[in-house]
């Protein structure tokens, strides 16, 4: 009411003349503001759930040299740190700008979920075909996969960066936090499917060689 009043006041009406009419108002209590968080949460976990048991059951076939539930774990790793960097920017972010945590981060976090598994798929399918077929260790045969899928890597993380800089700069202010949120998630989900997943595969490969 006091808000409407002062809108009135600087629209120049007179007495109780409204020049400014209220046509819907929203509030977020502290309750639903904390049940969209538990919620947002629990949408997050269920889905790197699902990913790890959908790349474990993919690649079924791949026992050896590394199991495949182990590819599922490099691929969870890699995206809790895809998660973990893009809450920390914007945590910064909101430090010193008008930047907030809200539903449509987490849509755009989600979002980045699915890229950067996808991103790592095509690394960890390329290693899958090369494994029957390669004179190579494990570790030179995860290399070589990487030099084969890193141009494909990069040319699709910025075609799809350019797009989003382009939305970011000449945007509205509404999809403004959606669009960051997702151009750091690409950018950092593209390095951790090359060197963050891919890396550990090898890594667990040698402390299983050790054992």
């Amino acid at each position: 009411e006091e808000i409407m009043k002062k809108l009135n006041e600087l629209a120049g009406a007179k007495g109780d003349e409204q020049k400014v009419e209220q046509l819907r108002f929203n509030i977020i209590g502290p309750s639903v503001g904390q049940d969209l968080k538990i919620r947002s949460i629990y949408a997050i976990i269920l889905v790197l759930a699902a990913i790890v048991i959908y790349i474990a059951w993919s690649f079924r076939n791949v026992s050896k040299p590394v199991a495949s539930w182990k590819y599922g774990i490099a691929a969870l790793a890699a995206l809790f740190h895809d998660v973990m960097i893009v809450l920390g920017a914007f945590a910064v972010l909101g430090r010193f700008m008008d930047i907030e945590i809200n539903t449509p981060f987490v849509a755009a976090v989600l979002t980045v979920l699915g890229y950067s598994v996808n991103d790592t798929i095509v690394v960890f399918d390329r290693i899958r075909e090369n494994l029957p077929k390669s004179d190579e260790d494990f570790e030179g045969t995860v290399n070589t996969s990487l030099n084969q899928t890193l141009v494909r890597s990069i040319n699709t993380s910025m075609t799809v960066l350019l797009v989003l800089i382009s939305i970011l700069v000449f945007g509205g202010a509404s999809i403004r936090d959606f669009v960051l949120a997702l151009t750091i998630g690409i950018f950092v989900g593209t390095y951790s499917s090359i060197f963050i997943a891919s890396p550990i595969l090898v890594v667990w490969e040698k402390m299983a060689k050790r054992a």
